[in-house]
């Protein structure tokens, strides 16, 4: 009997469509496929490579419509966000169109030598395992410096969005690149395993949970291959007494409630200090009351469910443990199947799961504190590192914290994000490797030394 992937509807729990589970001929087919085309894919020059990624621009626009509304059906994300994750994907493939060909030219290096310089030539077949979160944009991110740094890719999706990811896959090949350059495996995880111990496969790029990544970073170890981990986080929002409620709650909100909730650099820990924190409390608190449940195809939802049932269970326990530990419940805590109500939790304290672990869904915890020295003190107490938005409009004040915050971004008035122009990945247990920017395109590549004597 074939086994099968289903990809199931959160929002109603109807069955979209189900996956037949590739052979483990069919997989080893792929995978020599890939290192066959990695040895034309990479003499091809990188304005060739770039135009397809153009075309690539071009056809994400043009089946913007059909995607968002596939990755809404498959995970329950609200259409708009869906909309707006697309046009994303658009902006990467045209930052990188646009940056490639300098990212990866030769550097000219002086020395003693007549000519030396660092070539920067593509590893091979690099496997990717990525999350349901953000569909799209989660494989995108990985999939455009990767392929336009020479090397083919296999992709290994999350389950309940294989829809999206075929869809990703024919998207590159109806832009021209070769068959094989782009392949998405219907596969279970301990198929991935073997997958990676393969010798073809020179390194592998995974976001997911911590558990996940020290699994996988394990096996590369083993194996000596390279990784970049993009894993959980715990992202602190500190809003000192001068911040500019008026001005940035709505980013405050959107910062935790965004995707509802299921996002790695979501801010999961509000720290207050205290002159501001009735005011917050209650501004915040009314905002997040006004954010719309519903059917996330509707243009107006603003909160849909939890892309499956057991992540709102889990959700649930957590906050329970909180309450349990004498945190108040302002608003929330009510769940329905894959629908976990908006939550607002006060005098929360450092031993409680939603302040120590990853709270993957619309829960924020809120605490107080007496000054920024507090609560940085605080938002550093975190095995995690992906993160740290500060609001003050003492801007000068907030730059001096920069070394005091040891993770892999600092936002200042804004809320955490990805930008293609702009380095992204954590520190400690968010992993480490980075994506997007030059830094991202140079992840897979051989920085070869090339030295030409006098």
């Amino acid at each position: 009997m074939t086994e099968k992937m289903k990809s199931v509807n959160p929002y109603n729990q109807k069955i979209i469509k189900s996956y037949n589970l590739h052979t483990p001929l069919e997989i080893e087919n792929k995978v020599k496929l890939a290192e066959e085309i990695f040895t034309i894919w990479r003499e091809k020059e990188i304005k060739e490579r770039t135009k397809l990624l153009s075309n690539v621009s071009n056809l994400l626009e043009e089946r913007i419509d059909s995607l968002s509304k596939l990755i809404t059906q498959e995970m329950g994300k609200p259409i708009n966000e869906s909309i707006a994750e697309i046009n994303k994907c658009i902006f990467l493939c045209d930052f990188y169109t646009l940056n490639a060909e300098d990212f990866l030219a030769d550097q000219i290096i002086e020395t003693d030598a007549k000519e030396s310089f660092i070539s920067y030539d593509p590893l091979g077949v690099i496997l990717a395992i990525m999350p349901w979160n953000y569909p799209f944009w989660q494989v995108f991110r990985f999939a455009v410096p990767t392929l336009t740094a020479g090397n083919t890719a296999l992709l290994k999706h999350a389950s309940n969005v294989s829809g999206c990811a075929l869809a990703i896959q024919e998207i590159f090949e109806d832009a021209g690149y070769p068959k094989g350059c782009f392949q998405t495996l219907i596969t279970n995880h301990d198929i991935i395993e073997n997958i990676l111990k393969n010798d073809i496969i020179k390194a592998v790029s995974l976001t997911g949970s911590e558990k996940a990544g020290r699994h996988i970073a394990k096996i590369a170890g083993e194996y000596l291959k390279k990784s970049v981990l993009e894993l959980g986080g715990n992202n602190a929002c500190i809003v000192l007494d001068d911040a500019n409620l008026e001005k940035y709650l709505d980013t405050m909100v959107k910062a935790r409630m965004q995707n509802t909730g299921q996002s790695c650099i979501a801010a999961k820990r509000f720290i207050v200090t205290k002159g501001i924190y009735d005011e917050f409390v209650e501004k915040f608190t009314k905002k997040v009351k006004d954010l719309k449940f519903g059917n996330p195809i509707e243009q107006d939802t603003k909160i849909g469910p939890l892309a499956r049932i057991e992540l709102a269970e889990n959700l649930e326990k957590q906050v329970n443990d909180a309450l349990l530990k004498g945190a108040k419940v302002i608003i929330g805590n009510k769940r329905n199947k894959a629908y976990y109500s908006p939550t607002i939790l006060t005098e929360v304290t450092e031993d409680m799961t939603v302040f120590t672990e990853e709270t993957f869904g619309p829960v924020a915890p809120i605490l107080k504190v007496d000054n920024l020295e507090e609560a940085i003190k605080m938002a550093t107490n975190s095995k995690f590192g992906l993160g740290t938005m500060l609001f003050t409009e003492n801007v000068e004040l907030a730059l001096h914290a920069i070394s005091k915050i040891p993770d892999g971004a600092f936002f200042i008035n804004d809320m955490v994000k990805s930008d293609p122009r702009l380095p992204f990945g954590g520190t400690k247990a968010s992993g480490y490797g980075r994506e997007l920017s030059k830094e991202g395109i140079h992840e897979f590549i051989n920085k070869k030394t090339v030295y030409i004597k006098k």
